[in-house]
């Protein structure tokens, strides 16, 4: 376990530094695109040097090439543990290590319980919940073997702490919320090994993700009656609070579940 990061105190400059993150690699699952792409943008302008990881293996290659830096791209379906295992492995040889995971790949069939088949609940428990674990699982067996502290942060949702009620999203709501009581028990399990593990939960945020609902006007009016900030979020402000998590800032936070969402879950 590593000693707690020292957070300079002589200068403005120096206090600030405790939110870079500097030389660590980072992967983030479903990088190419929203969420997962400004989080990938913003780890790379904080000095990490970042793994974009994206079953659409185009995009991740052109996300990776908007960002620069030395941004690389890798092809992985968290649904696949064959391939999570393989692709981190060759990331760890490659890049010597791996410090931080953002668990951000995530589904959605938004359909009423009652039409729901265990064909779709099945496929949005692989990648939200299964392969948050997998990919976490993975991460950390790289971190003890190097014997090196680390940082897991998760996308979870506000409908992962509420019942929702605007639409029903039954399997959604259900992994998300089995996402945050995950991250309560990794971090807890792997605390004694400096892995801290974290969670995000934005609200209704401007995406490709949501664009069904985006489309709808009175839905979108709805949601911004609902929050008491009056809008939604930006993929920009949730990479900010992802950062925050992962970074030395946040060196005596873990199993916490930060609500990125306006208010939302304060009515």
């Amino acid at each position: 376990m590593s000693d707690a990061p020292e957070i300079a105190t002589s200068s403005l400059a120096g206090r600030l530094s405790c939110f870079r993150i500097d030389g660590m690699v980072a992967l983030i699952t479903g990088g190419a695109s929203g969420i997962g792409f400004a989080t990938a943008s913003l780890f790379a302008e904080a000095g990490a040097s970042v793994f974009i990881l994206d079953r659409d293996a185009a995009a991740a290659e052109r996300a990776a090439t908007e960002i620069g830096g030395g941004t690389r791209a890798r092809t992985l379906d968290v649904a696949d543990e064959a391939a999570i295992v393989r692709v981190f492995s060759r990331i760890d040889a490659e890049a010597g290590g791996i410090d931080i995971l953002v668990n951000n790949a995530g589904t959605a069939i938004r359909r009423p319980a009652v039409e729901q088949t265990i064909e779709e609940w099945n496929q949005v428990l692989a990648v939200n919940m299964t392969g948050a674990f997998l990919a976490a699982r993975t991460a950390a067996r790289h971190m003890l073997a190097r014997r090196r502290a680390g940082a897991i942060v998760s996308t979870a949702s506000i409908m992962g702490l509420s019942g929702g009620g605007l639409y029903p999203n039954i399997s959604y709501q259900s992994t998300k919320g089995a996402v945050i009581n995950m991250t309560r028990a990794l971090a807890v399990e792997w605390a004694k090994h400096g892995i801290r593990v974290n969670a995000v939960a934005p609200t209704y945020v401007r995406t490709q993700f949501i664009a069904p609902l985006l489309a709808q006007p009175e839905l979108v009016a709805a949601i911004e009656r609902m929050t008491p900030l009056g809008r939604m979020a930006e993929p920009e402000e949730v990479a900010a609070a992802i950062l925050f998590l992962a970074s030395p800032a946040a060196g005596m936070i873990t199993g916490h579940t930060l609500p990125v969402d306006g208010g939302f879950l304060a009515q």
